[in-house]
């Protein structure tokens, strides 16, 4: 049996591809919508993807299986647990697609993956048993957990309701997953535990940094699964529900995307930007309907000079996909200001991979600073000079960071909205007056700032720890 997690640090999210290395096929599990790469990998060793599944309908990101089955011929095998309101929509009657429940088995070689019905985290959420036959085994190496069960952490229950706005599902959902953990109770300890996601997702609140683990170990150390296997519904419940971070404000479009059907890729392939010229640049930048992305991780130098209406949109780290979904609108024209030329085939396949497509120029960031585009800058203070700067120019102090970081200290009264739900709150925001923006560390702050610039407010980018400015603030 061959078997490859495949993860987009990004995102921090996990693909699987199991193959059998006798037959020469292979299956791919919750893979994102840039499909080449599995491919190549699985080309590499010898093995044709002639299968494809998602776990459930996803709201972080775009799922590949369309990709596969239209472009690479591909059989889709899709959950239809959960009821009739859970279906992939798209899939009813799509050719190559076999639907799927608890106790169905899909064969790849010798390999089989069982169907486990494990709701919770979704209503339509499945799971899989994966046993090696060919090697003599007769009971199951693996689970593909999908958003079940991670490494130290379950898959969150609140995001129908928090992130799509389905009223009345989180609590039912928080006892759908109690029982679906309890019911792993009969599953055996050595399973490996292989899960969709690691730390840094938003589809949990706890998870690992490790990629894997084993049941065992999870039913002794991961919180909210011993809870469940060992306390009270009500308890789990309560407990699996607080504290758990703002969803970013796209997931209800991938949510929607994925169970309606994403456009497909042109032919398949991924956008190609064009190179622009500096008279391109500067007919793109003074188009309101286009979006310019600063990719510098550099947020001082970004504040100190940068495109008029550019937002502040660091590539390297981990949120670049999580700052295009709150900021910009899918629809919108992009042009990518890069370090290098290498940066420029990152961000396309992480913008696709949240149906940002309309990708259309690049230019190197220090050359179309010394173009004929208007250039702005923005008004950066330390934390340490808030209380000050607040007295001497009062205004309103926005506070950034999730509702849980908020609760440990503010500075008085601040108002908070999360970075990731901004957009969808910008009536809220004064359109005159002085805003202070900061968040934890001047991170995020630096990205909500350069965003309500570009809507004409009058932000003054509050950099620093957080810490910092709770020290110095006013009794």
């Amino acid at each position: 049996m061959f078997l490859k997690q495949i993860t987009d640090p990004s995102l921090a999210q996990n693909a699987y591809l199991i193959g059998c290395q006798k037959s020469g096929e292979a299956i791919l599990i919750d893979p994102e919508r840039d499909v080449d790469r599995y491919l190549e990998i699985a080309a590499e060793n010898d093995l044709k993807i002639v299968a494809v599944t998602d776990t459930h309908i996803h709201a972080d990101y775009l799922s590949g299986t369309r990709e596969l089955i239209e472009h690479h011929g591909a059989h889709a095998y899709i959950t239809t647990e959960g009821g009739p309101d859970w279906q992939m929509k798209w899939a009813a009657g799509a050719p190559r697609t076999t639907g799927i429940r608890h106790g169905d088995s899909i064969q790849i070689g010798n390999i089989e993956l069982r169907v486990l019905r494990t709701p919770g985290h979704t209503p339509e959420h499945v799971s899989f048993l994966v046993t090696d036959h060919g090697g003599g085994a007769d009971q199951p190496i693996a689970l593909l957990s999908g958003d079940f069960i991670f490494v130290g952490d379950v898959g969150r229950p609140d995001l129908l309701e928090s992130a799509a706005g389905i009223e009345g599902t989180m609590e039912s959902s928080a006892k759908a997953l109690y029982h679906s953990l309890r019911e792993t109770g009969e599953l055996p300890e050595f399973l490996q535990i292989l899960p969709a996601h690691g730390a840094g997702s938003s589809c949990g609140k706890a998870l690992g940094a490790i990629p894997a683990s084993v049941l065992g170990y999870e039913r002794r150390f991961n919180p909210a699964l011993h809870q469940a296997l060992t306390g009270p519904e009500r308890q789990f419940v309560d407990n699996i529900l607080s504290d758990q971070p703002e969803p970013p404000v796209y997931f209800a479009r991938m949510k929607r995307d994925n169970r309606d059907g994403q456009p497909l890729l042109p032919n398949g392939k991924l956008p190609r930007p064009k190179r622009l010229t500096a008279t391109e640049l500067a007919t793109f930048a003074s188009n309101p309907q286009h979006t310019v992305l600063d990719l510098r991780n550099d947020r001082v130098a970004f504040a100190a000079n940068h495109l008029k209406g550019a937002l502040h949109a660091p590539l390297d780290g981990t949120q670049f996909p999580e700052m295009l979904g709150s900021f910009v609108d899918p629809s919108s024209p992009l042009v990518l200001l890069v370090n290098d030329e290498s940066q420029v085939a990152t961000a396309v396949r992480q913008a696709v991979r949240i149906g940002c497509d309309h990708l259309v120029g690049w230019m190197p960031v220090h050359e179309a600073l010394e173009t004929t585009a208007p250039m702005a800058t923005l008004k950066r203070i330390t934390t340490a000079d808030l209380p000050d700067a607040v007295a001497a120019e009062p205004g309103i102090v926005l506070d950034v960071r999730s509702a849980a970081e908020f609760a440990r200290g503010a500075f008085p009264g601040a108002t908070r909205i999360a970075h990731t739900r901004l957009s969808a709150h910008t009536g809220e925001i004064p359109r005159n007056g002085k805003i202070y923006v900061h968040c934890r560390s001047g991170v995020r702050a630096a990205k909500a700032s350069s965003f309500l610039a570009k809507l004409g407010r009058n932000v003054v980018y509050v950099d620093g720890p957080v810490a910092a400015l709770l020290e110095t603030a006013p009794a």
